[in-house]
């Protein structure tokens, strides 16, 4: 941790509805509010991200309609804020990092982690943050590509085997400096980029960002088979 009385907040963006989700059980809910373990995605991983003692407070971006949140019990110790979202990821981030305007520096550090990735180790996020706290600009947790690759035609036809030694799965927490990443969200507004994550605005902006290696156990629930899967991680005993 640096000594710079620079400040770390994390942003939730939980404002999507999981539409690779909708086989399951629960279709008409969204996947972020979906069940493992007698709780929601969305409460195991604010309750995973509410042991980083360092931050100064959690922002949870809901949905315009979000039905689901009032119904939680939410009790965490780090102190919790929330706001609406918008139409995309990217909306929903720089809402969440406006309703932090008063409070945070331009200096400030913003950890931004998907709403249904409970399973990262606090292992991993605090290496991000030893290895990322005094550069410029910042970076993400990243895991390796373990299969081989294919790059595929129009046709599904294959076209060529791609090395996958240069390549990383991106993860998050995604951190980055507060001015910074509000500055490359609201350039990649403008240019009308279409964007997937917080490094791909602040690539399109010209920053370098670096990389630090996680464990493969961050999975993101994008499909039904991923519950069980991340409950096998949750339960796991000596997960941290």
């Amino acid at each position: 941790m640096n000594d710079n009385n620079e400040q770390f907040w994390a942003i939730v963006p939980a404002a999507g509805i999981g539409r690779r989700m909708q086989q399951t059980a629960q279709a008409d809910v969204p996947k972020q509010y979906q069940q493992i373990l007698g709780k929601s995605i969305l409460e195991h991983t604010l309750e995973r991200i509410d042991k980083l003692e360092f931050l100064a407070g959690i922002i949870v971006v809901l949905g315009e309609n979000d039905l689901w949140w009032q119904a939680l019990n939410i009790n965490l110790n780090n102190t919790l804020m929330t706001t609406t979202g918008g139409a995309q990821r990217i909306h929903s981030v720089l809402n969440g990092l406006h309703s932090i305007a008063r409070q945070a520096r331009e200096t400030d550090w913003i950890l931004v982690h998907d709403a249904v990735r409970p399973c990262v180790s606090l292992k991993d996020i605090h290496a991000l943050v030893e290895t990322l706290s005094e550069c410029d600009t910042g970076g993400l947790l990243v895991t390796p590509v373990t299969e081989t690759l294919k790059k595929i035609a129009s046709d599904n036809m294959v076209e060529m085997t791609v090395p996958r030694e240069a390549y990383r799965l991106a993860a998050t927490p995604q951190m980055f400096r507060y001015g910074l990443l509000r500055s490359a969200l609201e350039k990649a507004l403008e240019d009308n980029i279409a964007i997937t994550d917080e490094a791909h605005a602040m690539e399109h902006a010209g920053h370098i960002i670096q990389c630090v290696e996680g464990g493969a156990d961050n999975i993101k629930i994008t499909h039904k088979e991923d519950l069980l899967l991340a409950e096998f991680f949750i339960n796991r005993s000596g997960h941290d």
